[in-house]
This record gives C-alpha cells, structure tokens and sequence, in this order.
C-alpha cells in the first residue's frame, strides 16, 4: 500500500501530463472573418437655396446605381433634401412622426421615416415650425431618435448628411463638432454669400481640428457655374479641391424645378455625376486653409463688394442731428476714501 502523499501525488502527474500534451499541439488555423464594411459618412454644408439638395438628391442616385448602399439625411428645418428624390414628393420627418408617435404611445419604427427609391435610402429630421423652437436643437433631437433606431449598426457604404451652412448654432455643426463624419463637402457659386458661408465651414472644420477633432473637407462642389472663376479660386486659396463643376444650364434648372433626377448614368448629365460621386468616394479629408474677411473679398472685383470703400466715423452731431453740448456729469466723488 502506497502512502497517502503518494496516491495524491498520481492524479497530479497525470494532470500535467496531460497540460503538456495539450500545449504541444499546434494550434488550429485562424480563419480570417470577412472584412467588415466601413460606412463613410459625408456632411454636406452650403448657403440656402445653392443647391445641395439638388446635387445631393443627383449624387446619391448615381451612387446608388453605381451598386452603392447610400443613405441620404435632411437635417435642414425645410425639409426639401428628398423632395427631388421622389419626384416632389415630401416624405415624414422624424420630428413630426416622432412627435406623434409619443402622444399615441408608440414607438418610432423605421418604416414610419426612412423611404427608398431605386436603391436610395432616405429620411429628413425635420425641425420646428417658425417660432416654435430651435432648429439646431430639432437636429440634436433627430439624431438621438435616429440612434435608438441603430443607426450606427446599419450597413451603409455611404451616409450623406444635408446641412444648411448658413447657420451657425451648434445643431447645425454637430458633425464637425463630435466627429460624426469623416469629411466635409461645401456646395458654393461664383458669389460672395455662398463662398463665405464655404468659408465659414471651413472655419469651423479648422477650429475643431486644433481641439483634436478629425473631420476634414474633401472639397468643393460649383453649382450654377458661370465661369467667372471665384469658386474656383476660393478653393485654391483655402487648399481644398474641386469636386466637380455642375454649369449654369437652362435644361438643368428646368429638370430641378420640375423635380427629376439628371443624375442617371445614361443621361445627357451622367458622365457630370458619374465623376462627382468617383471624387466624393475618393477624396481625402484635408485640413482647410481658412480665409480672412480681406482675403475672400479680395477675390472679387473691387466695385462689385465695395472693397475700396473706406469706413467714415460717425460724430454725436450726426446721430442726434444737433451740435453737441456737454452736460455736467451727476456722478459723485468721493475724495479721500
């Protein structure tokens, strides 16, 4: 009979036997999973009424039928980004809906706000009604509805953000601010209100960028182009590209208007937005070179922005249309205090 140190003694040998066995077989091949898709996602800014809800409505529809899954968001309180996309048509906001939803006691569904055509997705945030509220906080609201509803587990190559630029509370660059796109679109013209707005975002992207922020702008999108060239030196003068020239044409104002799509690869205009949405694709994110007010106005002719104008002061005489005569002052010293 073994003594009791010796019986424990065998199932320990055993169990270490057993450890190195197992540590000397080769391990199993690692079999590579599939590659995640990376979504892109694209905040398109510009000035009301310069057309990117036209170029955007054109561009996702080109993608779409280049075998992209595209998303396209309004987040601009008109609500006008998907009108172009199903024919006039004006889709539920999320704002509205989920309004109403709340007050029945339901849920927000996806089909209550997202609608699709032609292998385009789309919704519009929506904001208040005139008065009623803020609109960059109508933004806020959107996107937080939007992430109850998985919109960072959906499946997307491209996520196409609609901004109105012209105005700056924080709703508004909340893309810019929280690093929820990877880059930067500007919609302008060859006139000074569209490229100071372009050059307001350009602002903005460099001022997050030096409190480590990582969104940059791709690039410049001319609509309505007419060739005079301020555009065109706005964007080499801030060190971003130009994405595409869409010209002033009498046959594209009259398709907008009448809400179709020219962005189809077998139109007159396919090629146009065949090369925007390959540039959209690819262009990297850069870091803006800002211009000062002197600079952006320097691009256009002097007697066009009444940049040789020099600033007169005006006198208490012309405010109050009388000479000035000094009154004794009411207040009191006190003197040795």
């Amino acid at each position: 009979m073994t003594s009791s140190g010796e019986t424990h003694s065998i199932p320990v040998e055993r169990l270490k036997r057993s450890l190195r066995a197992e540590a000397a077989e080769a391990p199993p091949t690692v079999v590579p999973s599939k590659v995640t898709k990376e979504t892109q996602i694209i905040a398109i800014y510009g000035k009301g009424g310069i057309g990117k809800s036209f170029t955007l409505a054109n561009l996702s529809y080109m993608m779409a039928q280049q075998g992209k899954k595209v998303l396209l968001i309004g987040c601009d309180p008109k609500s006008d980004t998907t009108s172009l996309l199903f024919g006039g048509r004006a889709c539920p906001t999320i704002i509205e809906t989920s309004s109403k939803k709340k007050l029945a006691g339901e849920p927000v569904e996806i089909g209550d706000v997202c609608f699709k055509r032609d292998g385009v997705f789309a919704m519009e945030l929506g904001g208040p009604e005139v008065g009623r509220g803020c609109g960059g906080r109508g933004i806020i609201h959107g996107f937080e509805t939007l992430e109850k509803l998985g919109f960072h587990d959906w499946g997307f190559d491209y996520v196409l953000l609609d901004f109105l630029g012209d105005v700056v509370c924080g709703g508004f660059g909340l893309p810019i601010a929280r690093d929820m796109c990877q880059k930067v679109i500007v919609v302008g013209s060859n006139d000074l209100q569209s490229l100071y707005v372009a050059n307001n975002v350009c602002s903005a992207v460099e001022y997050f960028r030096k409190l480590g922020g990582n969104v940059g702008v791709a690039g410049l999108v001319i609509n309505k182009d007419d060739g005079t060239g301020e555009a065109q030196a706005f964007a080499d003068a801030a060190g971003i590209p130009v994405l595409a020239s869409i010209p002033a044409n009498e046959e594209i104002r009259r398709k907008s208007a009448n809400y179709e799509i020219i962005g189809r690869p077998e139109s007159h205009w396919g090629p146009l937005f065949g090369e925007l949405a390959a540039n959209v694709a690819t262009a990297p994110p850069v870091r803006p070179r800002p211009l000062s007010q002197d600079a952006l106005l320097g691009l256009f002719k002097g007697e066009a922005v009444g940049r040789d104008y020099v600033l007169q002061p005006a006198t208490f005489e012309d405010m109050c249309g009388s000479a000035f005569v000094a009154k004794p002052s009411l207040e009191v010293v006190y003197e040795n205090v």
